[in-house]
């Protein structure tokens, strides 16, 4: 993944793509595919906002049955299945508890005919995605945290989990080996327009600070948050801030679904590297999309809703990381209209405005890959061309193409030679598919890359060094949030950023200084 800003001097495109999260790199491509020439920009790293702040599930949305968004629902549900399919590294099943204690919202019976429901909807028949119910003494078992007083038994379903940042750059390194442009680090400065019809831009290198005029036929504002700084955009948004916090490791290979005791909002524990992911709340927001920030009544409320169901209650002494990650909902009222932002659809549209541009507004990561394939169908009929949606059924570009449980032991059989140990390589091959031999390659060259970089985590250094030099790492904020996820899951001391630093200085093309500088960065 070579970055090449120089490249697009001069250029042509049938569509410049604004905004590198999922719903852009979709997008870009699926008309990649589809033979359209294609540019998508970003002003920062890939899946720099809130593409790699979610709860890195792909889920049909079991709460939005409560307010009968069935479409929503099944469209999603359809989505995890393909995903599931065409993408087993990277998408794969986890299996969900819910509770029932006598004093909650919702009764067995209520949960019962929900997951039924759900079940249909997703329309599969296999035995390990449907739902089941375990009584009082089977899910203490499945779930030794939470507090047996008045637990009365629960059910367990399947949906299925992922890495939104890997995801966010593998599509986006297919994108470019179908023949798009992709640029992070560039920012638009304004469109180029001739009788009040958009057909390019003046984007800027982040880097170098020149610009550049490139042409467009077409353009698509895949920006999530900063659509409401846009004047054109602004009135069809209402944004929602939603807040994770990663807490010491508390469960095995399921997650539970919970609803807070005040609200009755939904939140999730999670398994994640180890660890928990904890979260997520549903706040109006209303600040500067630059500068999403945790406020302390995120952190309480988060831990009083856990707390509520934990045998052993955690503090904020437990807190390992957290993120934070801005949501674009559909405003189909006045900005100023009252009501929970959790009441409001997750579904997604497509707005175009009278300068010819489009605008994505809303929208869900698991639905993101037919959302997209809308928007090129979209930008097809302008363009008037004929060409069916390339992503449908297809295998991710990293994706094995063969028997993935015998791909799978395989690849951890040829790591445990190599001395990785079975958790760092279970993540390594979820991490990079297809690409993990490159990995290998590092290690038979110099052994000690197998080594884990935080003994507490599972990344080794060879993963390091392979994203450091493949992956169009810039900064080394990029390497350790969305590359490797470290600096979220783990508290790094500025020696042990400095050591990092060091291991990949030579790499990056780093002398002292600009070392010291990314070091700072991450320390603050």
């Amino acid at each position: 993944m070579i970055r090449d800003f120089a490249s697009l001097q001069n250029r042509h495109f049938d569509l410049l793509v604004c905004g590198g999260g999922v719903y852009g790199a979709w997008t870009a491509y699926d008309a990649a595919l589809r033979g359209l020439k294609v540019v998508i920009v970003e002003q920062g790293d890939w899946a720099n906002a809130t593409s790699s702040a979610s709860s890195k599930l792909i889920h049909g949305g079991l709460r939005y049955l409560e307010t009968y968004d069935f479409k929503l629902v099944s469209k999603s549900l359809k989505e995890r299945k393909m995903l599931l399919h065409t993408a087993p590294h990277r998408v794969w099943p986890l299996r969900f508890g819910v509770p029932i204690y006598t004093h909650q919202r919702m009764n067995r019976l209520q949960l019962k005919l929900g997951l039924a429901l759900y079940d249909f909807l997703a329309g599969d028949t296999d035995p390990e995605m449907r739902h089941s119910y375990l009584n009082q003494s089977q899910f203490t078992e499945h779930f030794p945290l939470l507090n047996e007083h008045a637990l009365k038994g629960g059910f367990t379903y399947t949906d299925a989990q992922t890495d939104d940042a890997r995801l966010v750059l593998e599509l986006i390194a297919g994108a470019m080996e179908a023949g798009a442009s992709c640029i992070n680090y560039c920012r638009l400065l304004s469109l180029l327009e001739t009788n009040g019809k958009a057909h390019g831009a003046i984007i800027r290198d982040q880097l170098t600070r020149t610009e550049q005029k490139i042409s467009a036929q077409q353009i698509v504002f895949t920006t999530g948050q900063w659509l409401a700084k846009d004047a054109q955009s602004r009135e069809w948004c209402r944004l929602s801030k939603g807040i994770h916090l990663v807490m010491p490791a508390a469960l095995k290979d399921e997650a539970l679904l919970l609803t807070a005791q005040p609200d009755g909002r939904v939140f999730f524990m999670i398994p994640w590297y180890g660890l928990t992911l904890l979260g997520t709340t549903d706040t109006d927001f209303k600040g500067n999309p630059e500068q999403v920030t945790i406020d302390d009544s995120d952190i309480t409320y988060l831990l009083a809703a856990a707390n509520d169901y934990l045998k052993t209650p955690w503090t904020r002494t437990d807190i390992l990381g957290y993120f934070a990650g801005v949501r674009v909902l559909r405003q189909n009222t006045q900005p100023s209209s009252p009501g929970s932002p959790s009441a409001i659809s997750r579904d997604w549209e497509l707005k175009s405005a009278p300068n010819g541009v489009h605008y994505a507004i809303g929208g869900k990561i698991t639905s993101s890959r037919q959302d997209a394939a809308h928007i090129v169908d979209t930008v097809c009929s302008q363009l008037g061309i004929s060409m069916p949606c390339a992503t449908q059924g297809r295998w991710l570009p990293w994706a094995p193409q063969e028997n993935f449980p015998a791909w799978f032991s395989c690849m951890q059989n040829q790591a445990a030679r190599l001395g990785i140990d079975a958790e760092s390589a279970k993540w390594l091959l979820h991490r990079h598919g297809t690409r993990t031999p490159e990995i290998y390659r590092r290690i038979e060259t110099k052994a000690d890359l197998a080594q884990r970089i935080i003994p507490s985590l599972p990344f080794i250094y060879a993963d390091l060094m392979h994203c450091a030099d493949a992956e169009m790492v810039i900064h080394l904020d990029d390497l350790l949030r969305r590359r490797l996820p470290l600096l979220i899951l783990a508290r790094l001391t500025q020696n042990e950023l400095r050591q990092i630093a060091l291991r990949v200085a030579s790499t990056m093309n780093w002398d002292d200084a600009r070392m010291h500088q990314e070091v700072e960065h991450c320390h603050r």
